[in-house]
């Protein structure tokens, strides 16, 4: 493991110090800041010639600030002669702008793979993206981890009786039938539509049956929990007997923490790609820790072993 260098922004150096300790190794040393002028400064602290590199920096709030300092941060070890450098992105940040779907519109999520090749990432680890196609806007090979695993062993240690899994929406759809056939239970898939694109979600259906049963919503992330509320909603007019809601990434923005304390949701299960501070720390919001599967992943890429192995 000499040969292995971790390295952090501010993002998230909380995730990057767990990560590190599941290692056994020390973290990197380099200086990232800000100066007056809002410029981002970044320097390596160390000899990283001829190293097997890695920066954990999830693309969260305040986003643009940790994307450019992720981009500098590459830039600096590549021009620090790194032998490679994989960018570990627990959280890909725009990922919800993966496709063209209004007319003259970006597809920022290309961007952003674009901006992380061309400052000199040789790899991408990440977390459950938003939209697996992501993987494709990379010339650059891409492993995507799940935490379906980590929700999935925390639903069963539950037992609840009559369990159903409940996909927030149609593309969550794969992600939620293999949390169904892990915890045996059946799947229903919200129907539901965006309206415009300032997080107003219409919910249309339910298929599938959720009466009588305690439902288990599966997403991605929670944003401004929105369509979360609205889909606890949906399920309880529907007879569903008690709500847990499952996501990988808890993003919390705006109204988000003050529409789960006076939800009906019994609990959301989260992890922690991205920081969630004290205050957003309600009784009923639990946060699974993503920092072992993280650093077994680093430790398996870097000793060329099979990532994949790690869901078999």
């Amino acid at each position: 493991m000499d040969k292995l260098k971790i390295f952090t922004g501010n993002a998230h150096p909380t995730l990057a110090k767990a990560v590190i300790e599941y290692l056994g190794i020390p973290l990197g040393n380099c200086e990232v800041f800000q100066f007056s002028n809002e410029n981002i400064f970044v320097r390596i602290m160390e000899n990283v010639r001829s190293l097997d590199t890695f920066v954990i920096q999830p693309i969260c709030s305040p986003v643009n600030k940790n994307l450019v300092e992720l981009l500098i941060m590459i830039d600096a070890l590549k021009r620090a002669s790194a032998e490679r450098i994989t960018a570990v992105i627990p959280y890909y940040g725009y990922g919800r702008t993966d496709k063209k779907d209004q007319p003259r519109v970006p597809i920022t999520a290309r961007l952003i793979a674009d901006l992380l090749t061309v400052a000199g990432a040789n790899r991408l680890l990440t977390v459950d993206l938003h939209a697996s196609q992501i993987q494709g806007f990379f010339n650059i090979p891409v492993d995507e981890l799940t935490a379906l695993d980590l929700l999935n062993a925390y639903a069963t240690k539950k037992k609840l009786r009559n369990p159903v899994v409940v996909a927030t929406d149609i593309g969550v759809s794969k992600r939620a039938r293999d949390m169904a056939t892990k915890l045996g239970a059946p799947l229903a898939i919200m129907e539901k539509r965006r309206i415009g694109n300032m997080d107003q979600i219409e919910t249309l259906n339910i298929i599938g049956d959720v009466e009588g049963k305690v439902a288990f919503t599966i997403d991605d992330e929670i944003d401004t929990a929105g369509s979360l509320i609205n889909t606890t909603t949906t399920l309880m007019e529907q007879g569903a007997k008690e709500v847990y809601a499952y996501c990988t990434h808890p993003i919390f923005t705006g109204p988000a923490i003050q529409r789960i304390a006076s939800s009906l949701i019994k609990e959301v299960v989260v992890t922690d790609t991205v920081p969630v501070s004290d205050e957003k720390k309600l009784s009923k919001i639990t946060v699974l820790p993503i920092a072992p599967l993280l650093g077994e992943a680093i430790h398996r890429i870097h000793t060329g072993k099979s990532i994949g192995a790690l869901f078999e």
